[in-house]
């Protein structure tokens, strides 16, 4: 059998010369979701499922969010009848405990909506944070984003980002509302205030980050736990199928406003 030969430098250069393929296409895209929790990769996938062109950025190195945590480390989340279709149709395993209460393992939960994410053809960048926004006044829009590599904001090095257009921003960030934060900040004509989320109310936040998720500035979304953060909204605990809800009909909406 014939041995493979090759070098050192065969691996860098192709490492190099692929990812640049990567970025040089993504500077320019449809939607940037940030955050690859449950309600960005859910609303990835849809928006892949609608035709548009999507890059989702992590800060982390792994999928999931607050996933693989489950509830206090213990391996399993619950998914509510409402979000039993979306579960499904990522092929997760679903076991009915309560009348409309489903278990589900957080491993089975992480790794088929990831799965899922990869094979619509999302493009997903690990390492890489939204640091801030890129607008334009008239008409007052969102427009992209600034980017920086995660290990450098770690390290304290002062380094300039490189921006990213696109025509729709997902802010799928969890609690903090990250992107949206920046925004209000820096932004004051926005006019958006961010109100922090609320102590536990399961079942309220599970009906009510649906229901509020959407747009809040043009060319600007929110969804999953940044829903609850820009509204003031109780946060749900270990119970994740309002992540699938929003992050679904963020898809929609977006569909929705490109097509006006």
């Amino acid at each position: 059998m014939e041995v493979m030969s090759f070098s050192e430098k065969n691996i860098t250069r192709i490492i190099v010369r692929e990812a640049a393929k990567d970025w040089e296409k993504i500077t320019d895209t449809d939607v940037v979701v940030v955050g690859a929790g449950p309600a960005g990769l859910t609303a990835a996938i849809y928006l892949r499922d609608f035709g548009f062109d999507v890059v989702v950025f992590e800060r982390r190195l792994s999928f999931g969010g607050g996933i693989g945590g489950g509830g206090m480390l213990f391996h399993k989340i619950v998914i509510e009848e409402e979000a039993r279709d979306i579960a499904e149709e990522f092929g997760m395993r679903l076991e009915e405990i309560e009348s409309g209460l489903y278990a589900v393992d957080t491993a089975d939960f992480l790794a088929k909506l990831s799965y899922s994410a990869v094979e619509s053809g999302a493009k997903i960048l690990f390492g890489v944070t939204v640091d801030d926004v890129v607008f334009r006044p008239d008409p007052l829009r969102i427009t992209g984003v600034l980017i920086q590599w995660s290990a450098v904001q770690i390290s304290g090095l002062h380094v300039d980002p490189l921006m990213i257009e696109c025509r729709a921003v997902v802010d799928a960030t969890g609690h903090d509302a990250e992107v949206i934060s920046v925004a209000s900040r820096k932004i004051p004509e926005l006019d958006i205030f961010v109100h922090g989320e609320k102590s536990a109310y399961s079942e309220m936040s599970e009906r009510l980050v649906v229901e509020k998720t959407g747009r809040v500035a043009e060319g600007l979304y929110a969804a999953g736990m940044a829903v609850s953060a820009v509204h003031g909204l109780p946060r749900m605990g270990p119970i994740f199928g309002g992540m699938l809800l929003s992050g679904r009909k963020v898809a929609e909406q977006i569909m929705y406003d490109f097509k006006k």
